[in-house]
């Protein structure tokens, strides 16, 4: 008897994408530390709506044109730009009601990987959110972590395997792949202490030898917010 249900797959990188796009109608697309988190923030504190951009080149163009562009590589903000992707920039209340152009090294471009599909942004600050928002679709769903420069990162693994345990737990989703598996296993290990486990990441050490640890944790800092940003067109704006 075939399986009815939905399935709910994680792909690890940006860069296996192409191996996993045929089988899902919603991507989700994470970057933890720090681009979706910030994305996640800025909506839910008003902003009208974040354009993402994978290149500088991009960027450019838009702030020449008079936007409001945040631009982060390696950490660092980009050299002509005022901010980069902390959240704490997404939620000045001077941004309220304003469009912001962003591009950062993992997270735009992982935005701007899926085409024809329903994309929506998580993060740990509203993965909640978004596990009850999908359990609700009755569609196959691919939970597409950012990484680091097209390599596994554990941060977004963690997330995204929060998302996976919710929607296997409540019977109507069902998981094939190894990756979602060992996504599962990954948060429900890190679950109870997520400060802890994520000490050694790669990019909170990056993110700590630049004095992020404020960000750092509000990023790691589960469920702050009860919203699911979704993108319409080119710009991500609140479900």
């Amino acid at each position: 008897m075939m399986d009815k249900r939905n399935t709910v797959e994680v792909c690890f990188s940006p860069n296996d994408y192409p191996l996993y796009k045929s089988d899902h109608e919603i991507v989700v697309v994470i970057d933890v530390l720090r681009a979706t988190t910030a994305i996640v923030a800025g909506i839910a504190n008003g902003l009208e709506s974040i354009i993402p951009v994978a290149t500088l080149e991009e960027a450019f163009i838009y702030k020449a044109e008079g936007y409001l562009v945040a631009a982060e590589r390696g950490g660092e903000i980009v050299e002509g730009f005022s901010f980069g992707n902390s959240p704490y920039s997404f939620i000045d209340p001077a941004l309220k009601g304003k469009k912001v152009v962003l591009s950062t090294t993992n997270g735009t471009k992982a935005i701007k990987t899926p085409e024809n599909k329903i994309v929506v942004i998580a993060a740990l600050v509203n993965y909640r959110a978004v596990g009850n928002w999908l359990a609700k679709q009755n569609k196959n769903v691919l939970l597409l972590a950012s990484g680091w420069r097209d390599k596994f990162n554990l941060e977004d693994t963690i997330c995204a395997g929060a998302i996976a345990d919710m929607l296997l737990a409540n019977g109507s989703f069902t998981s094939n792949e190894d990756s979602s598996i060992a996504a599962k296993y990954i948060y429900q290990s890190a679950v109870e202490n997520m400060f802890g486990y994520l000490k050694a990441s790669s990019h909170r050490r990056r993110l700590k030898k630049l004095n992020l640890n404020e960000d750092i944790k509000f990023c790691l800092t589960p469920n702050q917010f009860d919203i699911v940003p979704i993108l319409k067109g080119d710009e991500i704006v609140a479900l």
